[in-house]
C-alpha cells in the first residue's frame, strides 16, 4: 500500500523552522528564500488540517500540532541521514565504537599496529562511556563494536568474537605493594570503587570468601575502571582493574598488585559486527589481528579463580 506522506521538502522545511523558532534561519539554512519555507509550511498545514505556527510579537511559537508532530520528523531525518552515511562510507574505512577505559589501557595501541600493517583500512574510533556496554546498529553509525558482556548471547544478526574474558584483579601504587597485603591490611585500606554500585569490588570479595570481612561502604566511587585505575596508581587507594588491561603497567612497574589473585567476573569483551555488513571481509582481519594480539600478552603470574 502506498504510503500518503507530504512532500519531503516540506517537512524539512517545517524541522528547520521549528528547531531555528524562524522562518528566515530555515531559509538561511535550507538556501531558499523566507517566503519558500513559507509556502512549504502552508502545503503541510493544508495536508494536516492544522496550523503549525502561531506569532507571539516577533517570535515563532510551535502550536500543539506541531509540537505533537516534531519529534516523529526529527528522528525520521536522523534515520535518512544515518542510513545515507552509511551506505556512503568509505568502503576502506571501519567505524567502531568501544568502552572507554578499553580504549585508553588496550584498543589504541594494537588499533596504531593494525593501521601499520593494514594501510588500506582507516579504523575510525569512538570511545563511548556506558555503564552498560551496548550498541544499536539500526540507531548508531557504527560498523563494529567492543562489548563487555555476560554470554547470554547476542542478537541472531550479528557476528561475535570473543576477545578475551574479564578477570578483576586489585590494583595500587607500585610502592604500596612492595610485601604482600593480608586481610587486615585489606580492611584498612580506602577502597576505591570504579562503579557506583560497586559490584567489581563485590564480585571479587564474594569470590575470595572476603565479603562478609571487608566492608564494602565508605571509599571514594568513580564511573569509569579509568578513573579508579588512575586514582590508584597515584597512591589514593587501592582499586579493581582488569588483568588484560594492566597487564603492562604491571610489568612496568607502574602498578602495583596488593594481593595477586585474579577473580573471573563472568563477562569477556566481544568484538561484534552485524551479519552481512559491507566491507566483512576487513572486518574479519581487525578481527583475527586483535585475536592475535591477545594471544601473545604476556600477563602477570598470578592464582586465577573461577572460569
Amino acid at each position: 500500500m502506498a504510503r500518503r506522506l507530504p512532500p519531503l521538502y516540506a517537512l524539512r522545511a517545517f524541522e528547520a523552522a521549528a528547531r531555528h523558532a524562524s522562518f528566515t534561519r530555515a531559509a538561511e539554512e535550507l538556501a531558499i528564500t523566507q517566503s519558500a519555507v513559507s509556502r512549504h509550511i502552508r502545503t503541510l498545514e493544508e495536508h494536516f488540517g492544522c496550523s503549525l505556527f502561531e506569532r507571539a510579537g516577533r517570535h515563532l511559537r510551535l502550536s500543539e500540532s506541531a509540537r505533537m508532530l516534531l519529534p516523529g520528523v526529527r528522528d525520521g531525518f536522523d534515520a535518512l541521514e544515518r542510513a545515507c552515511t552509511a551506505l556512503s562510507t568509505d568502503d576502506t574505512t571501519l567505524r567502531l565504537k568501544a568502552p572507554s577505559t578499553l580504549t585508553m589501557r588496550w584498543l589504541l595501541a594494537r588499533l596504531s599496529r593494525f593501521r601499520l600493517l593494514n594501510p588500506d583500512i582507516e579504523v575510525q574510533l569512538t570511545s563511548a562511556w556506558m555503564d552498560v556496554d551496548k550498541v544499536d546498529f539500526h540507531q548508531e553509525p557504527f560498523d563494529c563494536a567492543v562489548l563487555l558482556a555476560g554470554n547470554a548471547g547476542f542478537p541472531g544478526e550479528w557476528e561475535s568474537t570473543e576477545l578475551f574474558a574479564e578477570w578483576l584483579i586489585p590494583v595500587c601504587a607500585p610502592q604500596a605493594a612492595d610485601t604482600p597485603w593480608d586481610l587486615q591490611r585489606l580492611q584498612a585500606a580506602e577502597l576505591l570503587h570504579p562503579t557506583p554500585d560497586r559490584r567489581d569490588w563485590r564480585r571479587w570479595l564474594q569470590a575470595m570468601g572476603l565479603e562478609e570481612q571487608v566492608p564494602l561502604r565508605g571509599g571514594q566511587v568513580f564511573d569509569t575502571l579509568e578513573l579508579g585505575i588512575v586514582a590508584a596508581e597515584r597512591g589514593y587507594g587501592v582499586s579493581i582493574g582488569d588483568l588484560v588491561m594492566i597487564a603492562e603497567d604491571a610489568e612496568q612497574g607502574r602498578l602495583g598488585l596488593p594481593w595477586p589473585s585474579a577473580v573471573a567476573s563472568g563477562d569477556s569483551y566481544y568484538l561484534v559486527w552485524p551479519k552481512g555488513r559491507r566491507g566483512e571481509e576487513r572486518l574479519r582481519r581487525l578481527r583475527d589481528f586483535l585475536l592475535a594480539e591477545v594471544a601473545q600478552m604476556h600477563l602477570p603470574a598470578v592464582a586465577r579463580i573461577g572460569r
